[in-house]
């Protein structure tokens, strides 16, 4: 899934799994949590959304993890090479529209990084709000500090929180998920097709019902 390739970082190599499309609507960078990879089941799903709008998609396997540590060091050497790998990809993908996002601690990297990447909106899957158990460890600001609007798609029994409906520009909770996302991907993918849709064109296929949501602004 995807055509891998190394992308050389300050931080050492990371790696891409690029879906490549014909004259492509926008270009979808995601990455993975702390502790996981780019096959997660809601990447996945997001994957498939975005390609079915016409755009291209790169999964991104961030230096550390390529290198096997399971925590991902400085926020400020993450960032660093996040923007790296976005900027090499821009230049193959040319002026379409950036969107980028990630699961966990990769929607962290994605909120953070966003306006300094040039994106013009962000997909945070499991937005982690807090520590399990230390909701006065909130990192509400790196939300509401991405400079772009956000997508948020966490479920209502993730035990890092759940962002409030004022934190982003859309927040979705979806029933019954914990934070890996995976009791049905395809409510993950049904989440953020109709976000994605407005940087589709005209052209973009009909795609799935638009699902319920929690507030917005």
């Amino acid at each position: 899934m995807g055509r891998r390739t190394k992308l050389v970082t300050a931080h050492g190599p990371a790696e891409a799994a690029v879906d490549a499309v014909d004259d492509p609507a926008f270009l979808l960078v995601l990455t993975h949590g702390s502790n996981g990879g780019v096959d997660a089941a809601d990447l996945l799903a997001v994957r498939e959304a975005a390609l079915g709008l016409g755009g291209a998609v790169a999964r991104v396997t961030q230096p550390f993890r390529l290198a096997g540590r399971r925590a991902p060091g400085s926020a400020v050497k993450q960032d660093e090479a996040w923007l790296q790998v976005v900027a090499k990809l821009r230049r193959r993908f040319r002026d379409v529209p950036l969107v980028q996002g990630g699961r966990s601690n990769g929607a962290r990297v994605a909120c953070r990084t966003a306006s300094a990447a040039g994106a013009v909106g962000v997909v945070a899957l499991a937005f982690p709000l807090h520590p399990p158990g230390r909701p006065e460890k909130t990192r509400v600001d790196e939300l509401r500090g991405a400079g772009v609007e956000v997508l948020v798609v966490n479920g209502d029994r993730d035990p890092f929180g759940v962002p409030d409906t004022a934190d982003a520009a859309e927040v979705v909770v979806l029933a019954g998920e914990r934070h890996d996302l995976n009791r049905d991907p395809a409510a993950v993918g049904r989440a953020a097709e109709p976000w994605l849709r407005r940087w589709a064109g005209p052209a973009a296929g009909l795609g799935a019902g638009r699902p319920v949501r929690t507030g917005g602004r």
